[in-house]
């Protein structure tokens, strides 16, 4: 049997995921069934399973995928001048990816994911995983922004950026429900958040003696 390049193998295994990930976002990840991916594809069961054993595996390598990918993202904020611009880039980033219409089986996945983290270790993993990734640059961030007394000091970077997450977190559900989401408005109010954690940098007015 002649070998495949390197290119068909990866267009056959894009093809494979692009099939699961369309399954999985119309019917979710315990009624779709492998024979059901396999005929999304187009391709053999043989050809199929030379790729992925499991709908697990299939499951984690659209994770995989999708960290890839937000890892971009991250990546792009991560070094900026200054680190509160790199948030505010951070949090546009992200927010204006929940009104792009061609992310929406992956935003369902995701979410997919996590109610199947709660019965499936190697599901939680990869969920966990992918939060930590853009955790971990908001710390550095707001680490940076607290050393260059840029953002208050008295909170814990980690709870800032814990927070965040979860605000964002809150979107995504909403954007899978069709929800009539103003995201300009939302990534104002965030930007607000921010501002206010900035350091006190004027004593308020004293106050005017009542005349009597």
């Amino acid at each position: 049997m002649p070998k495949i390049s390197q290119a068909r193998r990866d267009a056959r295994q894009q093809q494979i995921l692009d099939a699961a990930l369309a399954c999985f976002s119309e019917d979710g990840f315990h009624q779709t069934g492998m024979a059901d991916i396999v005929r999304r594809s187009g391709l053999s069961h043989g050809a199929v399973y030379l790729y992925f054993q499991s709908k697990d595996d299939l499951i984690e390598a659209l994770a995989v995928d999708r960290h890839r990918q937000e890892a971009l993202l991250n990546a792009a904020a991560g070094h900026p001048n200054n680190p509160v611009e790199g948030l505010h880039s951070l949090v546009r980033t992200y927010a204006q990816a929940l009104t792009d219409p061609g992310g929406e089986p992956t935003r369902r996945v995701g979410i997919n994911g996590w109610a199947e983290a709660l019965r499936n270790e190697r599901v939680r993993t990869g969920v966990v995983e992918g939060i930590e990734a853009p955790r971990a640059v908001i710390v550095a961030l707001i680490a940076r922004a607290q050393s260059e007394g840029l953002l208050s000091g008295d909170l814990s970077a980690d709870a800032i950026a814990r927070t965040l997450i979860a605000v964002f977190q809150g979107f995504l559900l909403q954007a899978a429900w069709k929800q009539p989401i103003d995201v300009e408005a939302c990534i104002t109010v965030i930007d607000r958040m921010l501002v206010g954690l900035a350091p006190a940098t004027t004593s308020p007015a004293p106050r005017r003696k009542r005349e009597s």
